[in-house]
């Protein structure tokens, strides 16, 4: 038991991290720090409080019954590989078709986002690791940072034999080698960092958030989004993150997206600078030039207090009142770019 929660941790920190992390202009010596300053109001004065919360009041943080995750249609996925589609697996894992490859974004297929807690943080959907089975080849595995909930240690075992292309935000490598994928094949990126794969630039964004999976390296990877363009096509992935001023500044480098997938969930007052609230998520979308927002990082797991429905209601509300356009895909579905772009309240039918 030991040693399975030993492993969790995944790759300490090296020499020739530091020495590239020293490159970094992020990093301040001995922690990467955000654009603005980034403070949790999470201490001893207010932990008795959130601890009184979390293990009271929980009916509504859960889905009575399981989410259903639709099932990969291999047929519909391979049609028309021109045309990009994705699909929404819940939380923040998703598979991206753009240039006829496949793309795999934080797979965290695990049934639980809290795996060294002496609690479970159950996932809403059944036998989500099963999924990875059923997935079609991957061209590459892209991780945004290495929390628990977006780096999963039993996803990447099922994975690691699958795919040889992995680009990872700097100081995530560790972690990954850690757990048997070579060196070889991982490319770190720092921000603004970009490459060229299969015709596809790749850019690592700013966004505003921490990183850590154990006690004593907080803050000592990088965390961030992704940028996607191709000759036709514009894509953004934000990445977790508070609202700052970096959705602006991405929104007039890169232009109109096609689609734009948003941080949405898992916020509270006391850790509001690195979690946007959904109104925010509304305004980061609009900023950042989104001709369609795609609400992710909900429908996942109950890592917050609020009900497991509020991100999706408040995101959905505000963007009506807004007038901006958006999609709220089912966990599996696939959705092409062409498809007509509607609201599909799915969430309505569970309690």
């Amino acid at each position: 038991m030991f040693k399975n929660f030993k492993v969790q941790f995944g790759g300490k920190i090296r020499p020739q991290d530091i020495q590239k992390y020293e490159q970094s202009t992020q990093w301040n010596g001995k922690i990467f720090e955000n654009l603005s300053e980034t403070i949790m109001d999470v201490n001893i004065q207010t932990m008795p409080k959130l601890l009184k919360k979390q293990f009271t009041d929980t009916k509504s943080r859960s889905p009575r019954t399981p989410l259903p995750v639709q099932s990969f249609n291999p047929e519909k996925w391979n049609k028309e590989p021109e045309i990009p589609k994705f699909i929404w697996y819940g939380h923040s894992v998703l598979l991206l078709q753009l240039n006829g490859k496949t793309l795999l974004i934080d797979p965290m297929f695990g049934s639980d986002a809290a795996p060294i807690a002496p609690f479970k943080v159950k996932r809403f959907s059944k036998n989500t690791l099963n999924l990875i089975d059923d997935l079609p080849p991957i061209d590459a595995i892209l991780l945004t940072h290495d929390h628990y909930d977006h780096l999963d240690y039993d996803s990447i075992l099922k994975l690691k034999g699958k795919v040889d292309t992995w680009l990872v935000a700097l100081g995530v490598s560790r972690h990954l080698e850690k757990w048997g994928i070579s060196t070889n094949q991982i490319t770190e990126f720092d921000w603004w960092n970009d490459t060229v794969f299969n015709d596809i630039k790749i850019t690592f964004t700013p966004s505003r958030h921490f990183s850590g999976r154990g006690m004593r390296d907080r803050a000592k990877s990088l965390w961030g989004g992704w940028v996607f363009e191709t000759d036709q096509h514009k894509i953004y992935w934000s990445g977790d993150s508070g609202y700052d001023t970096h959705f602006k500044t991405i929104g007039e480098k890169f232009g109109e997206f096609d689609w734009a997938f948003m941080e949405c969930g898992q916020y509270n007052e006391h850790w509001h600078a690195i979690h946007m609230y959904p109104e925010e998520t509304v305004q980061a979308s609009i900023e950042s030039k989104a001709k369609v927002s795609i609400p992710v990082h909900w429908g996942g797991f109950p890592l917050s207090l609020h009900s497991w429905k509020e991100p999706i209601e408040r995101f959905v509300a505000e963007a009506e009142k807004k007038k901006t356009h958006f999609y709220t895909p089912k966990i599996g579905e696939i959705v092409t770019l062409s498809d007509e772009v509607k609201t599909n309240k799915w969430w309505e039918d569970f309690e």
